[in-house]
């Protein structure tokens, strides 16, 4: 289990680059539309949208090399990707040039929600599956929280402070290359390139306990459709199961604060230096809460997590929209906005990797991760767009009035359509939900083959 916990961690690396290259553009934020005098339109659609739009690509097509040539390949590309757009954008010297490492680092975060989660779900056990796969998320947060601080410590390094917070991400994406080197291939994209010795090696090690033959049999039976993709009548359920989580994961504005959580506590009253610390703040309770959310996902199970992040959604943010009508001021915005970021980060936070990642068949898994991802970034990348303009024209107290009604909706799903998946093994939730059957919510129940 040590090494599975090593290669889990190592894989879930890119879930930090991934944070940190979301969120350190936030601290750059107004430095860079004062610098190219850019518009609200053009700073909130290219500037800082172009990384959302690499990251919308990244998610469409980074099913493809996940397949083709594996998840721990894939995985090193993407270190590549954020180290030339950290260095490149860190250098541009107009918003072009900029836009374009963005979205080279953007195609990175993308094809990393694919590949990570898959690679993760697949090496680890049944019992200890949510967890592992929640560490991806848990990275991302930790990314986050490390570039609220690295910017608040780098704003005043002088006229070009943004240049530092932008480039200063080569150095994990350097160390996070370097790692990759060190973890095997996934044993279940092994087999389905027939490459059945490589396979054995790496599932002797993720269950030495277990009958080897047999659980490759059993793999190798359920990967047998090749000829299969993901939009057949027969993965309809499924495929709908991720369309509605990445869309109210993202209805939710998690991705729009997180853009600019600066700009929205300066909009509450607070002064820049206030709002930076009030952004370390959120940083700081986005990994906490994340932290117990790993804890809880295999003890409580992904719906129970979803119900309580869906009611603190619904009351923090109708409290943050409240809070914009009535102008209370003060700390009232970033308190309600704790609250929220808190019940992001053990709800949808902690559950919507590992649950991508539980609810396909081997065999159409990283394409089933790329069209949930691809539904999450295509929102990422269209809401926080709109932010600077819908601000200045409906307020922000309509915004995140929206935001809540969206979570009522959210909900209704979680209540109604949203299977429990914790302790089943992938073959055994594959069967189930291609038939359309929930999965029983025996949480007990594990297969006797867990890998």
């Amino acid at each position: 289990m040590n090494k599975i916990l090593i290669w889990s961690v190592t894989a879930a690396l890119a879930g930090f680059l991934f944070g940190f290259d979301t969120v350190v553009i936030s601290g750059a934020d107004k430095q860079l539309q004062q610098l190219w005098h850019s518009s609200d339109a053009f700073h909130g659609s290219v500037v800082m949208g172009m990384a959302l739009w690499g990251t919308v690509v990244g998610a469409i097509f980074g099913g493809i090399p996940t397949n083709k040539i594996g998840r721990k390949n894939t995985l090193l590309w993407i270190g590549v990707f954020f180290l030339v757009s950290a260095i490149g954008s860190a250098l541009a010297n107009d918003p072009f040039t900029f836009a374009a490492f963005r979205f080279l680092g953007g195609l990175g975060v993308g094809a990393s929600t694919i590949a990570a989660p898959a690679y993760v779900s697949e090496i680890a056990p049944a019992a200890k599956r949510g967890r592992l796969v929640a560490l991806y998320q848990f990275n991302i947060v930790l990314g986050i929280l490390v570039a609220f601080v690295s910017n608040y410590f780098l704003k005043d390094v002088g006229e070009n402070a943004w240049r530092w917070m932008l480039g200063i991400q080569a150095v994990p994406a350097v160390i996070y290359i370097s790692l990759m080197f060190t973890v095997p291939k996934s044993p279940r994209w092994l087999l389905s390139k027939f490459r059945n010795e490589e396979a054995r090696k790496v599932l002797a090690i993720v269950d030495p306990s277990a009958n080897i033959e047999s659980m490759m049999l059993e793999i190798q039976q359920a990967g047998d459709k090749s000829h299969e993709n993901i939009f057949m009548k027969k993965y309809r359920f499924p495929l709908m199961l991720a369309f509605l989580i990445a869309f109210f994961n993202q209805f939710s504005g998690i991705n729009a604060f997180l853009y600019y959580a600066p700009r929205i506590f300066q909009e509450a009253g607070l002064g820049e230096n206030t709002a930076l610390l009030s952004s370390i703040g959120i940083g700081v309770a986005n990994l906490l809460f994340t932290l117990l959310g790993v804890a809880l996902i295999d003890k409580l199970g992904r719906k129970l997590l979803m119900y309580i992040g869906s009611i603190g959604y619904i009351i923090s943010l109708g409290l943050v929209s409240a809070a914009f009508y009535f102008n209370w001021g003060g700390v009232s915005v970033p308190a309600f906005l704790f609250l929220f970021i808190a019940s992001h980060a053990i709800g949808q936070g902690a559950v919507i990797w590992v649950f991508i990642s539980e609810i396909f068949p081997n065999h159409i898994r990283a394409s089933g991760q790329a069209f949930g991802s691809s539904v999450h970034w295509v929102l990422a990348a269209i809401i926080p767009s709109l932010i600077p303009i819908l601000f200045s024209t409906i307020g922000p107290e309509v915004v995140f009035l929206i935001f809540t009604i969206m979570m009522v909706f959210q909900l209704v799903f979680v209540a109604f359509l949203m299977p429990e998946t914790k302790g089943r093994s992938l073959e055994e939730l594959s069967e189930e939900l291609t038939n359309n059957v929930t999965p029983q919510n025996d949480t007990e129940k594990t297969s006797p083959i867990s890998v």
